[in-house]
């Protein structure tokens, strides 16, 4: 790496989503069910963040919290619930009844989705793929295509490239110079990344040595924009090698999210009166339980 290659700033969490998310922004908070960016998302509620137009593979929890705080005007996605419990909540009041605001919302196929990810990381403007046949998906969504193969006159589905301000995903390990190690389930975070102008990324510790093997997922310091220690940073989700899945905050989430007062409250306390730090605690309280 050349001296003179930009690298990774290595800052507070705070730091990093003042600098790299604004009111307006088109961002996404990437993960599988696994290294979900919660402390990321929350971080950003309590700066007050407005008028995102958010993408996500299978949105959950961490969209709903946003959507239920007015942050979001628009959601591009595939599949959204709470996974094994059931609905959105403020996500599904937001749509039905404007609460509290009105949100916008276009949805796909996880294989459009990905496929839209991966355009924009390749840098091409568009994805064609095979699906959505017999499906009436396309009627609903203008961003869904038809195209014809040049070359045998298939007719294949088209979907635009993800345009992305701001790219947030949680991940295990970072260096000290700002690379960071991916272990376990990984979606589309690393094309999230790629797909994005700016990108954030939580890790749980700093090393000096990222000890990867060869076939690991490595992304390097110049493809991100800062870097911030946030230990427990995924919780609720789990990260492979540091603690469990938090199944109590799921079923918790479906009581507290049903009632826009109760609601309200757990922001209050939750998240507005919180600190990244927290996160570190009650992610291994919860592992401790185990």
């Amino acid at each position: 790496m050349s001296s003179t290659t930009a690298r990774a700033k290595i800052c507070s969490l705070e730091e990093a989503v003042a600098d790299n998310l604004g009111s307006g922004c088109s961002a996404a908070f990437e993960g599988f069910t696994h290294l979900i960016p919660y402390a990321a998302a929350h971080e950003a509620i309590r700066q007050g963040a407005r008028g995102l137009t958010l993408f996500r593979m299978t949105p959950d929890v961490i969209y709903d919290q946003l959507i239920g705080v007015g942050a979001v005007d628009k959601l591009v996605f595939s599949y959204a619930g709470n996974p094994g419990v059931g609905l959105l909540h403020r996500f599904r009041d937001a749509v039905e009844n404007k609460w509290p605001r009105r949100l916008e919302i276009e949805e796909h196929s996880h294989a459009a989705l990905a496929n839209m990810y991966e355009a924009a990381a390749s840098g091409m403007p568009f994805a064609a793929f095979r699906g959505y046949i017999g499906a009436d998906l396309q009627k609903v969504n203008p961003n869904i295509k038809s195209i014809e193969c040049p070359f045998t006159g298939e007719v294949l589905s088209a979907v635009p490239a993800v345009q992305l301000d701001v790219a947030f995903i949680h991940a295990q390990k970072a260096d000290r110079d700002g690379n960071v190690l991916l272990q376990g389930i990984v979606g589309v975070q690393k094309e999230a990344v790629l797909a994005a102008k700016r990108a954030v990324v939580t890790v749980e510790e700093i090393v000096d040595d990222l000890n990867a093997h060869p076939n690991a997922c490595v992304l390097p310091s110049w493809v991100l924009s800062a870097v911030a220690c946030v230990p427990g940073g995924a919780h609720p989700s789990y990260a492979q090698g540091y603690y469990s899945r938090d199944n109590g905050y799921y079923l918790e989430w479906a009581k507290i999210s049903a009632d826009r007062e109760a609601f309200q409250s757990w922001v209050e306390t939750s998240v507005l009166q919180a600190t990244p730090g927290e996160f570190g605690a009650r992610a291994y309280k919860s592992a401790s339980k185990r």
